[in-house]
C-alpha cells in the first residue's frame, strides 16, 4: 500500500522545475532532450536507453539526430531581428543548416507567424522533411524592410540516437501502472513541462506500492512507438496507464477514456474527478501518445489526463505558453487528482460475502458499536451494507463506490472492518 504521506513536491517546487527546464531547446532527439532528462534525473533515478538512427520500430525508423547551436536573421546593421538565443521557438524544429544572404521576399516562404495573434511566436517543426525556417511574431515581420538579411542556422542532422528514460517504482505485483510524458517540445511550459513536473512529483511520493509504477519520459509519437517496439512482451503487464500533458493551465481537468472505454483506469479517474470541475471525453485516435498505446494491436488500457486539452487554449504551441501561463496551484491540483487515482487503484479489491443469505447481524459482531461517536457513523454503516450487498465476487470496491456514490475511503474502510469480522474474504 502507499503511505498516507503528502506529495513530495509542492506546487511551487513543480513550478520551479518547469522554469528550469523551459529555456532548453528540446526536440525528438538531441542534446537538449538529454539535458532535460539529466535534470529530471536529479529528482528521480532514471534508466536511459539510446536507440540508434535507422532502427526499425514497428512501421517506423528512428530518425536522424538533430542538434542546434545558434541561429539568426541579421539586418544590414548586424542587428539580430530573429534570434535563437532569445527564444528557441524562433527556429523551426529539425531545420537543416543554412548560411547565406536573402531578401525578405526570398525569406518569406521560410517565415512562420500567427496573423490572428500578432504578438506571439508560433511553434513549428519539420521532423521528417528536410527543410528550414524561422518563427516570429507577425508584428516583427510587419516591421521588416526588404533586406538583404544575413541568415544562419548552425545545426546538424546526422546519424545519432533517440533517447528514452524510465523510472520504475517496484511494487508487490508485477502488474504495472504506466505514466507517460512527452519531453520533445522546446520552450512550452504547459504542453509538456508541467506534465513532466507533475509526473516527477507523483513518482517521488510513492512508497511501497502494490502495483509497479513505470514513468516514461520520451519524445512524442516516435518515442512511444519505439518503447512499444522494444517492450512488446512487457506490455502484457500493463494494468492501466495515463498520458500526462497540459497539466498546469488554469482550466478544469479533462480525461479522455482509453479505447476500451470502461477499463479500471477509466473508472478510477472518472470516479476521482466526480467531485471537482472536469470534463470526460470518449476515446479518439488523435491526441497524445495514448493513441499509440491504444492502437488495435496493443489495445492497452491507456487514458489521457490534461487540464485544458491540446489546441483548445490560445497559448497552445506559441510563445504564450511560458512559465507565467502555468500556476503552482493548477499543478498541485493535477497532482492531487493523480494521487487520489493511485489511492483508488492501490486499495481496489474484490470480496466475497461469506454470509450472503439475508443481512448478517452486525451488532453482535461489534461492528455497529465500533462506529459509535464518529461524525460519519451513518456513512460508515451505509458503506458496510453496500459492501455486503455487492461483494459477490463480481463487483470491486471501486464498482461499489461508484454505484453507492460514497467516498472510496469509506467503502474501503467498511470492507476492511468486515474482513476483520470474518464476514467477507478477498477473491483470489
Amino acid at each position: 500500500m502507499t503511505d498516507p504521506t503528502p506529495p513530495s513536491m509542492s506546487g511551487e517546487e513543480m513550478h520551479a522545475l518547469v522554469e528550469r527546464l523551459y529555456p532548453l531547446c528540446r526536440s525528438i532527439t538531441g542534446d537538449g532532450l538529454r539535458r532535460t532528462l539529466e535534470i529530471v534525473g536529479e529528482h528521480l533515478p532514471l534508466t536511459v536507453t539510446e536507440v540508434p538512427t535507422g532502427t526499425e520500430v514497428l512501421d517506423w525508423n528512428v530518425p536522424k539526430e538533430w542538434n542546434i547551436r545558434d541561429a539568426y536573421v541579421k539586418d544590414a546593421a548586424g542587428r539580430r531581428v530573429i534570434d535563437f538565443r532569445e527564444s528557441n521557438l524562433h527556429v523551426v524544429g529539425y531545420s537543416v543548416p543554412v548560411s547565406g544572404t536573402y531578401t525578405l521576399e526570398e525569406l518569406r516562404p521560410h517565415l512562420h507567424t500567427l496573423p490572428d495573434q500578432p504578438d506571439l511566436v508560433p511553434y513549428r517543426t519539420s521532423y521528417y522533411a528536410e527543410t528550414w525556417g524561422f518563427c516570429l511574431s507577425r508584428r516583427v515581420l510587419d516591421g521588416l524592410g526588404e533586406g538583404p538579411y544575413e541568415v544562419l542556422i548552425d545545426s546538424t542532422l546526422a546519424d545519432g540516437s533517440l533517447t528514452i528514460a524510465e523510472h520504475v517504482v517496484p511494487g508487490e505485483l508485477a502488474d504495472e501502472v504506466v505514466v507517460s510524458c512527452h519531453v520533445c517540445h522546446p520552450s512550452l511550459a504547459n504542453d509538456n513541462l508541467a506534465g513532466v513536473a507533475v509526473a516527477v512529483a507523483l513518482a517521488r511520493g510513492l512508497r511501497r506500492p502494490r502495483y509497479t509504477y513505470r514513468f516514461l519520459f520520451m519524445p512524442g509519437t516516435i518515442g512511444a512507438i519505439t518503447w512499444l517496439a522494444l517492450n512488446r512482451e512487457r506490455v502484457r503487464l500493463v494494468a492501466g496507464g495515463l498520458t500526462l500533458a497540459c497539466a498546469g493551465d488554469p482550466g478544469a481537468l479533462t480525461y479522455k477514456r482509453s479505447r476500451r472505454g470502461d477499463a479500471v483506469i477509466d473508472r478510477a479517474v472518472t470516479y476521482v474527478l466526480r467531485d471537482r470541475p472536469h470534463e470526460v471525453l470518449d476515446f479518439s485516435p488523435y491526441g497524445y501518445d495514448e493513441r499509440q498505446f491504444c492502437s488495435p494491436g496493443f489495445d492497452l488500457p491507456f487514458g489521457s489526463l490534461t487540464r485544458t486539452p491540446y489546441a483548445q487554449y490560445p497559448e497552445y504551441h506559441t510563445s504564450g505558453d511560458n512559465p507565467g501561463f502555468v500556476t503552482p496551484a493548477a499543478m498541485a491540483d493535477t497532482l492531487d487528482a493523480l494521487t487520489q487515482v493511485v489511492e483508488v487503484l492501490e486499495g481496489n479489491r474484490t470480496y466475497l460475502n461469506l454470509s450472503p443469505y439475508g443481512e448478517p447481524q452486525l451488532g453482535r459482531r461489534g461492528l455497529y458499536e465500533s462506529l459509535g461517536g464518529r461524525s460519519d457513523t451513518k456513512q460508515a454503516q451505509l458503506a458496510m451494507l453496500w459492501v455486503l450487498n455487492l461483494s459477490d465476487g463480481e463487483h470491486s470496491l471501486l464498482d461499489i463506490a461508484r454505484r453507492s456514490e460514497l467516498p472510496f475511503a469509506a467503502v474501503k474502510g467498511a470492507a476492511l472492518a468486515l474482513l476483520d469480522a470474518g464476514l467477507v474474504k478477498e477473491k483470489a
